[in-house]
């Protein structure tokens, strides 16, 4: 382990000094602890050194937070069918193309609905009248016939779980996941004051003319009052590491954190069939791995990443804050295939969307 840690840090040193990100934060564990660990960089340049208490702007791991975490929790409690339309127990997706779509499709980016697009600019400034737009929509193309990312599938699991639950995401994130776990440092944003400074930031934002810090990224979120299932959560290495550990076998307790091993393991396999990128449910094979490697990621547009391995009974969090830079995926891409290679020994090449 002790050269693994030399070859992590000397890579995230490398990306500090080549500006790929300000600073970052990683972790390795098993199913009983924390391996390994580090810091290297800053929040920003010339601010606080990175620490393992560092707050991030995780981005799309908001997704795996609370979106897959609670629709496991109904999938669990046989709330949630995968595989009948919508419409057949959504009366807000009856009559409209969104109805023909299952959750499954959603869950593994198979539903043919829009691709990225400007809420704002589609469907104003309410939130209601973008959740109403949104779930009228036409699609994109039918179901079932292409793997192509899109934010707007996990921001319909949002309000689909809010329907199914009776409460808001943040609310069923909390209560049914981050309370039980103890995950005090993830939350929804936008962050109070008193807790921003700990925030590495993130985007310079014109209208404010600073770089976000406490406050989403994700325009979507902003819209929505921080709060949607695309983005929007902030959350600490430590907490990350209590809900992967919690992942592997004999994985969680339904008692605890209201889904099983069952829900672990039914997200962790391909459901896509022939159609490429192959996806899971929310999770996706890391890349330039196979399925008998079983490494499985999630990517967060800020600059975050976890795996998840229960065949090596390992986990691994690199966190970074690389937007303070640049858009531009392709440099973090890289120290990230080369992360996985280090941690996992699979080889980590190729690209795919968060």
């Amino acid at each position: 382990m002790a050269d693994t840690h030399d070859s992590i840090t000397h890579l995230l040193e490398n990306g500090v000094r080549e500006r790929v990100f300000p600073g970052a934060v990683w972790a390795i564990g098993d199913a009983d602890t924390v391996l390994d660990n580090g810091a290297c960089g800053t929040t920003a340049p010339d601010q606080a050194a990175m620490c393992p208490d560092t707050v991030f702007d995780v981005a799309s791991l908001t997704k795996i937070l609370a979106v897959w975490a609670v629709i496991g929790t109904l999938w669990h409690d046989q709330q949630l069918p995968l595989d009948d339309p919508l419409a057949t127990f959504w009366p807000e997706a009856a009559g409209y193309p969104l109805g023909h779509v299952t959750a499954r499709q959603l869950l593994t980016h198979t539903a043919g609905v829009p691709l990225r697009a400007n809420l704002r600019a589609l469907y104003g400034t309410d939130p209601q009248a973008i959740r109403e737009g949104v779930l009228r929509e036409g699609l994109h193309r039918p179901p079932g016939e292409a793997v192509e990312y899109t934010d707007r599938a996990a921001l319909i699991l949002g309000f689909l779980a809010e329907h199914l639950a009776a409460a808001p995401l943040d609310q069923l994130a909390a209560e049914r996941i981050w309370h039980p776990l103890a995950m005090t440092g993830t939350r929804f944003g936008p962050l109070p004051a008193q807790d921003r400074p700990r925030c590495a930031p993130t985007e310079f934002d014109p209208d404010s003319g600073v770089h976000l810090q406490g406050i989403a990224h994700d325009y979507s979120a902003r819209l929505l009052g921080g709060v949607c299932g695309i983005a929007g959560v902030f959350s600490v290495l430590h907490d990350l590491a209590i809900l992967l550990r919690h992942l592997l076998p004999p994985g969680p307790d339904p008692g605890r954190v209201g889904f099983g091993p069952a829900w672990v393991a039914e997200s962790l396999r391909i459901h896509t069939g022939d159609l490429t990128p192959a996806r899971g449910i929310l999770w996706h094979p890391a890349p330039g791995t196979s399925t008998h490697d079983d490494v499985h990621v999630h990517y967060g547009f800020t600059g975050t990443a976890m795996w998840l391995s229960p065949k090596q009974n390992r986990w691994a969090v690199l966190l970074t804050n690389k937007l303070y830079f640049s858009r531009d995926r392709n440099p973090l891409m890289a120290i990230r295939n080369a992360f996985c290679t280090l941690v996992f020994g699979c080889p980590g090449e190729g690209t795919v969307e968060p």
